[in-house]
């Protein structure tokens, strides 16, 4: 059996508990449902267990562990934190780490209705989150680089899954952002990874912003990207306005990237339709409702 074919359960997750944090091993145990490169668990109310699955490293749990508890406290949303870290042994050779619960839907499980205060909140969130961030800081690759770095991706993207009738509109916006100027400025901490299963809703707005394992320094036109694949129909103008530190070179990088997003929700749920591993049934209609706000502008 290798490690990604390990079954996590309830039970091996309280056995984890009783062998290495026993003072929480009493608690209610329950599975969350989605996620990919790791598996959550709510434990009691107000905490969860974190366990690496898909993965291949635990460089992302460990970048959590050892930044999250830095920026959370400046944040003005709910982020989950690091409370206690699970070790690998031989009944689970992997990493696993006790988080604070972020409480709210998932957005990929639910919906905006009120547009301009989740375009002011999240506005909010990314400029107390975009400073500068210290050299040794994670870097994530193509990942907070100029869009031309990731072109194959974006290709593969495009040819798998471009919907009929767009393409030539989503690769005018793609070659847009390609063409528009270097994000200059120092590198900035980002999230990475904002897409509707990594932000939660309350009463209609967003509420808090979960999974961090991404985070890395680089251009901020990555999380900007939000402002479509996130928030509804008409409301990315007003997040600019609010955001009020984004040129108009980063706006169109961040539109180029937000199209490139899109395209893998439109595949993540092709998949799922498909059955195959990893899909997500439900991520197909957000891909599609995402792009269309994309080429709105």
């Amino acid at each position: 059996m290798t490690h990604a074919d390990i079954e996590i359960t309830a039970d091996l997750v309280r056995d984890l508990l009783r062998e290495q944090h026993p003072d929480l091993a009493d608690l209610a145990i329950r599975e969350v449902a989605g996620g990919w490169g790791n598996q959550m668990w709510r434990l009691g109310t107000d905490l969860a267990v974190r366990m690496q699955r898909m993965d291949p490293t635990p460089e992302f749990q460990l970048n959590e562990r050892r930044w999250l508890p830095v920026l959370a406290p400046r944040l003005p949303l709910p982020v989950p934190t690091p409370v206690r870290s699970g070790e690998p042994s031989t009944r689970f050779p992997k990493h696993w780490t006790v988080m604070t619960w972020v409480p709210g839907d998932p957005l990929d499980r639910s919906s905006i209705s009120r547009g301009d205060h989740a375009a002011g909140t999240l506005a909010g969130f990314l400029r107390a989150l975009h400073v500068p961030a210290p050299a040794d800081a994670p870097v994530g690759g193509d990942r907070g680089g100029h869009p031309k770095t990731c072109a194959d991706g974006f290709d593969r993207l495009f040819h798998a899954v471009v919907p009929d009738g767009l393409a030539d509109d989503v690769r005018t916006v793609w070659d847009d952002a390609v063409a528009a100027p270097e994000w200059e400025g120092p590198p900035l901490w980002m999230h990475g990874d904002l897409h509707p299963a990594n932000v939660v809703v309350s009463d209609g707005t967003l509420s808090g912003v979960i999974d961090f394992g991404d985070m890395s320094a680089g251009d901020p036109a990555w999380d900007l990207a939000a402002a479509w694949v996130i928030l509804p129909a008409g409301a990315a103008s007003r997040f600019f306005d609010a955001y009020a530190q984004a040129d108009a070179g980063t706006i169109r990088r961040a539109r180029g990237l937000a199209a490139m997003k899109s395209l893998f929700l439109l595949l993540m749920g092709r998949n799922g339709d498909l059955g195959l591993p990893g899909g997500k049934p439900g991520w197909g209609p957000a891909g599609r409702a995402a792009l269309d706000r994309v080429l709105r502008g």
